[in-house]
C-alpha cells in the first residue's frame, strides 16, 4: 500500500442537540483542528502527532467539552477522560478522573508510551501527571461560564446526568467531546477522543471515552473510529468496534459507520456519533444526534458539515 493512500484528518467536535448559536463557532473550531493535524501529518507522517496537534486546538477552545470548556460533575469539578490509540499493535494509552492539566490526550499517549498500562485514573493518574512534569492549570482556567451556567440548570431540572450536549434547552452555550482519526500514506491508522463528560455526572464517573472499543479503536487491517454522545450507552454498545467489525465484513466505510450508530439508538435509544477512516482512506461521518460538527482535510480542500446530510467543501 506504500505511497498509494491519499493522508486524511478527519475530527468531530460532539454529536448532540447543538443551538443554532453555537454552529459557527464549532464549524470554526473543527476546520482548524482538521487544518492543524493535516498540517502536522504532512510534516511529519506520523499518525499520533497529528491526533495530537487536531486536539490540542480543540481542548484549547471552550466552544468543545474537552480540556478547557469541559462540563462540571455533580459537585461542580472538572474531570477529564483521553483515549489515544494506534493500528499497527493495536497499542492504547488512556487517562480517566483527570484534573487541572490542559492537553488530556497528550496524558493518553504517554501512558501508552512509557507505561506498562493501557489506561490509569484517580490517583494513579494523578501520580503520574507529577512524574511526567505535566504543567497544572487552574481550575479557573477550565471552568467556563457555560459550564456553570449548564450544572445550575440541571440542578434545576431536576439532575438527571443524561445530557452529553447542553443542548437549546438548557443554556446557551453547548459543547461537545471532541476526537480524530488519521491514516496515513502507509494506511497506518490511529485514533484519539477526548472529553469532560456529562453535566451533572456522579464524582468518580467513568464513560466510554478512556475505553478501546468504545471511544476509539484503530486496526491497521481495517480502519479507525472515534465515537462521541451518550457514553453509558456507547460502553455498553461498544460502537467503535462494531464499526470496524462491520468494515472487517466488506461494508463500505460510511454504511458501517451510519449503520452501527443507528442500531445503538434502535437498541438502547440514545443518541451518537462517530467519525471513521479506512486503511484505504476512505471516510465515513454519522450521528443520530440532531447535530454532530466535523470536518477533514484532503488534499488542498476541507470538507465539513455539522447538519444531517450536509457535505460542505472549501480550500483549505
Amino acid at each position: 500500500m506504500s505511497g498509494a493512500i491519499p493522508p486524511v484528518v478527519l475530527v468531530h467536535g460532539g454529536a448532540g442537540d447543538i443551538p443554532d448559536s453555537r454552529v459557527a463557532n464549532k464549524l470554526a473550531g473543527v476546520k482548524r483542528a482538521a487544518r492543524e493535524g493535516y498540517s502536522r501529518l504532512i510534516k511529519t507522517g506520523n499518525v499520533l502527532d497529528s491526533i495530537e496537534a487536531a486536539i490540542h486546538i480543540m481542548e484549547d477552545d471552550d466552544a468543545f467539552n474537552a480540556g478547557r470548556g469541559s462540563v462540571l460533575n455533580l459537585e461542580g469539578e472538572v474531570e477529564m477522560e483521553a483515549l489515544i490509540t494506534e493500528g499497527t499493535h493495536m497499542n492504547a494509552g488512556s487517562v480517566t478522573l483527570v484534573r487541572n492539566i490542559a492537553h488530556p490526550i497528550s496524558l493518553a499517549r504517554m501512558v501508552m508510551e512509557d507505561t506498562p498500562h493501557t489506561i490509569l485514573g484517580g490517583q494513579g493518574v494523578e501520580d503520574f501527571i507529577v512524574k511526567m512534569g505535566v504543567p497544572r492549570v487552574s481550575d479557573d482556567y477550565l471552568i467556563t461560564d457555560y459550564a456553570k451556567e449548564a450544572l445550575a440548570e440541571f440542578k434545576r431540572k431536576g439532575g438527571d446526568p443524561t445530557k452529553t450536549e447542553i443542548g437549546s434547552d438548557w443554556v446557551p452555550g453547548e459543547v461537545g467531546t471532541v476526537g480524530c482519526v488519521v491514516v496515513n500514506s502507509t494506511g497506518h491508522v490511529a485514533s484519539g477522543t477526548s472529553t469532560g463528560g456529562i453535566t451533572g455526572k456522579y464524582r468518580g464517573r467513568i464513560g466510554d471515552t478512556p475505553l478501546p472499543g468504545c471511544g476509539g479503536y484503530s486496526d491497521d487491517d481495517i480502519g479507525a473510529v472515534s465515537t462521541t454522545g451518550y457514553g453509558e450507552a456507547i460502553l455498553k454498545y461498544n460502537l467503535a468496534h462494531r464499526i470496524l467489525t462491520a468494515m472487517q465484513s466488506g461494508m463500505p466505510t460510511q454504511n458501517a459507520t451510519k449503520l452501527s450508530c443507528e442500531g445503538m439508538t434502535s437498541r438502547l435509544d440514545k443518541t451518537a456519533g462517530a467519525i471513521t477512516v479506512s486503511n484505504k482512506g476512505e471516510v465515513g461521518v454519522s450521528f443520530t444526534s440532531t447535530r454532530m460538527a466535523w470536518a477533514y482535510q484532503l488534499g488542498d480542500e476541507i470538507h465539513y458539515g455539522i447538519e444531517k446530510g450536509q457535505h460542505l467543501v472549501e480550500k483549505a
